[in-house]
């Protein structure tokens, strides 16, 4: 009976042969905080201009919408394709693989590539946030009776 007992005690203590291991440091955990905001504008040959606004957090989609409605502030040699509005009351919902926007614009309020600018504005800060980066964005636009536009990608 010792003979057993002491057999078994031998084979819990001896392991699965796998050696210890040491403890690794991984480094900085993120925070989860961004000081800036990616907004996109068009350059003056017409392309997608990628400009950080500095907002000491990254906030919402739906925030950085409403911001890229204001237009691009002092970014010099860009502008928007996106007509100014007083209302930048943007409604942004998100389920897997689509974000939908709801944006106070009429399709004649806004260029293909003021549309752009809108997604991509959209899937940057979903990205950043930690979404997906192949989720697709539709455009729901407040003129009653309009068809949503998309789901689109980013073209830049």
């Amino acid at each position: 009976m010792r003979r057993l007992a002491l057999a078994a005690l031998l084979t819990l203590t001896a392991g699965c042969g796998i050696p210890p291991s040491t403890v690794e440091d991984g480094g900085e955990a993120p925070t989860g905080v961004s000081p800036t905001v990616t907004l996109y504008f068009v350059d003056s040959k017409g392309e997608l201009r990628r400009t950080e606004r500095d907002t000491d957090r990254l906030g919402s989609i739906g925030e950085a919408i409403a911001l890229l409605l204001t237009g691009p502030g002092d970014e010099r040699g860009l502008h928007s394709e996106i007509a100014k509005t007083g209302n930048t009351l943007v409604s942004a919902t998100t389920e897997p693989g689509l974000i939908t926007l709801v944006l106070p614009l009429s399709r004649a309020e806004l260029t293909d590539r003021g549309i752009d600018q809108i997604v991509c504005t959209a899937l940057g800060v979903h990205v950043q946030g930690g979404g997906s980066a192949t989720t697709r964005v539709r455009l729901q636009l407040t003129l009653p009776g309009a068809d949503p536009l998309g789901p689109r990608t980013c073209p830049a």
